[in-house]
């Protein structure tokens, strides 16, 4: 495919309005003349000026973070109707990306533009103070001056009910009735349901949407900022990690309600599939460059291992010219009959372009020691009861799992998915009944919480010498590579490691020496794309049991051959894995239609 090219003008632009969570951009243009730039190896093909209709451009940017040097003179665009899935690894400059296009950082060199009136809401995983609101409020404040409207609306309402303002009534009313019509005039009635709408997509309970959002996790509270960009609807929208802490059913409904937004939008995800469905082009950010690639995720991987060959073979190519040409160079160099031809060849070589070879992509596999062998029967729930205060959970569960049994465990919030991974792990005990665990089974059980157990001020290293003492560190150092952790990273504090590192840590002590049942609850929360693939390739070869709850849809089908879902009505138990369920049952989860 011809390589994607579009023109460039330089621009001024400047924010007018900035928030955490939301952005509103006002940019003038200043034409300054204009060049041709080569923008990817993949693209559209060449476009004429009059074409483009980029809404937001960054020209020759270039970024210097301490002795990181994260953008060399890259060049990208994002055009309207767009929806670009950003890719890279870890560090690589993403976050930084969003920050210089939402007007937090500054590029170095080069210019971040945005077209005049475009507004852009910027969604990231630092969403700030919420407090003294409910969780509607919240999201409503996203959408501008109704949201202001209805507060102070709520604010008369009380006072309309206090008895020491009884003097000031009719003023109260009055201003009460200029705001109802302003209320009413900006659709405010309508918001309130629109925002309620998106809330309910995104899994909260009416109880939820109405209590102080303070109360509400660091899970839900990303939630609720996730949801006031959503209602928001901006021109564009910057979407960083928006599938971290969903469960599988909000998850499929933000892929419909994005897959219906008309406007542009650039994200990054960890969940392939999610990408797959939604981009129609990505971008990639490597070794300082931006490079686009048309078509959704597995496209592009397609695509770049195409380019990576087409330029290992341009390399090779070049490589064994040049050798030709240097042998007839020192060969004859000496020869004054041969003087001409020489220097002409030295300037040839001299004006040549270069090849670089394709970036080696590192690739990081676990291979499993065999887990000892254990019985068919490897856990037994008979007739268990198990509720939380007066909300039963389980009321006479019977369920078993059997040796290299992979059972993916579905269900709506809720429905006690985690409950079961307790009370099997031996984490909950049931209220009546019984859990039984056979005799030779050996246990990992993967927790979000087990991250928090972790010494703060151990290392890495320390941290997996101190499980594994009779290890040797070539071993371990080896296994910390596997997980992400090279170089200096094997230092890290545990105290300064991010949720994706913790999980990956956690996995890595629980998987080294490996027990023949892993119960995992979310196991991918906060893994990288990279990281999850090398965790199931690992785990597709391992020879044990599996009971596990994931939101990854990649990751369920890949991995189970079992699938037990959990309803109101009581259980329901699947031969095959998650791609005969949903060919079966014809819902990617349970209760929503493919």
């Amino acid at each position: 495919m011809a390589p994607e090219c579009a023109w460039t003008f330089r621009w001024i632009s400047q924010p007018i309005y900035l928030s955490p969570v939301r952005t509103i951009w006002h940019a003038t243009s200043c034409f300054a003349g204009f060049r041709r730039r080569r923008l990817s190896r993949i693209g559209a093909g060449k476009l004429p000026w009059a074409r483009v209709k980029s809404m937001i451009r960054l020209e020759s940017i270039s970024k210097q973070n301490g002795r990181q040097i994260v953008f060399i003179e890259a060049s990208a665009s994002l055009q309207k109707g767009e929806k670009v899935g950003l890719v890279g690894p870890n560090g690589a400059g993403k976050t930084t990306l969003f920050r210089m296009i939402n007007g937090e950082e500054q590029p170095d060199e080069g210019q971040v533009s945005v077209d005049r009136g475009v507004t852009i809401g910027y969604f990231s995983q630092d969403v700030g103070d919420m407090a003294g609101r409910s969780a509607v409020a919240e999201v409503m404040d996203g959408a501008g001056p109704v949201s202001e409207v209805a507060a102070e609306m709520g604010v008369l309402e009380a006072a309309m009910g206090d008895p020491d303002r009884a003097d000031e009534m009719d003023a109260i009313i009055a201003r009460y009735g200029d705001l109802q019509a302003r209320f009413e005039e900006l659709d405010g009635y309508a918001l309130d349901g629109r925002a309620r709408e998106v809330l309910d997509g995104l899994g909260f309970s009416q109880e939820m949407m109405d209590g102080d959002v303070e109360k509400l996790s660091g899970g839900w509270k990303m939630r609720v900022a996730l949801a006031r960009i959503l209602l928001m609807r901006p021109d564009a929208m910057l979407l960083d990690e928006p599938s971290n802490h969903l469960d599988l059913e909000s998850l499929i409904w933000l892929e419909q309600f994005l897959n219906n937004y008309d406007g542009a939008l650039l994200m990054t995800s960890h969940d392939r599939e999610f990408m797959n469905r939604i981009v129609d082009k990505v971008v990639e950010i490597d070794g300082g460059s931006l490079t686009a690639y048309s078509g959704n995720y597995e496209f592009y991987q397609q695509q770049r291992a195409i380019a990576d060959r087409q330029q290992q073979a341009q390399f090779e190519r070049q490589q064994a010219m040049l050798a030709k040409e240097i042998a007839f160079i020192e060969r004859f160099k000496a020869r004054a009959s041969h003087a001409a031809q020489v220097q002409s060849r030295v300037k040839k070589l001299e004006k040549i372009d270069r090849v670089e070879p394709p970036k080696r992509r590192q690739k990081v596999s676990f291979d499993f020691q065999p887990a000892p062998r254990c019985g068919e029967d490897v856990v037994t729930l008979r007739n268990v009861h198990k509720g939380y205060g007066s909300r039963p959970i389980y009321q006479g569960l019977d369920f078993q799992v059997r040796r290299r049994e992979r059972w993916c465990v579905m269900g709506i919030n809720g429905a006690g998915k985690s409950t079961l991974l307790k009370l099997v792990a031996g984490a909950s005990e049931p209220d009546n009944g019984t859990v039984a665990r056979g005799p030779s089974v050996k246990m990992g059980y993967f927790a979000q919480h087990a991250m928090e157990v972790l010494e703060g001020e151990r290392s890495v290293f320390q941290t997996l010498e101190g499980a594994f003492p009779q290890a040797g560190q070539a071993p371990l150092r080896a296994l910390a590579g596997c997980f992400g952790f090279s170089g200096d990273e094997i230092e890290k504090k545990c105290r300064v490691l991010s949720g994706g590192e913790k999980a990956r840590l956690v996995m890595a002590l629980m998987l080294f020496d490996p027990p023949n049942l892993l119960v995992l609850d979310e196991p991918t929360n906060h893994l990288d794309i990279a990281t999850k693939e090398m965790l199931i390739t690992a785990l597709s070869q391992y020879e044990g049991t599996m009971l596990f709850v994931s939101h990854d849809r990649h990751f369920l089908a890949a991995l189970s051959n079992r699938v037990l879902e959990l309803t109101p009505e009581g259980i329901h138990t699947y031969g095959g894995g998650y791609t005969e369920y949903v060919e079966r049952t014809g819902q990617e989860a349970p209760g929503l239609r493919v």
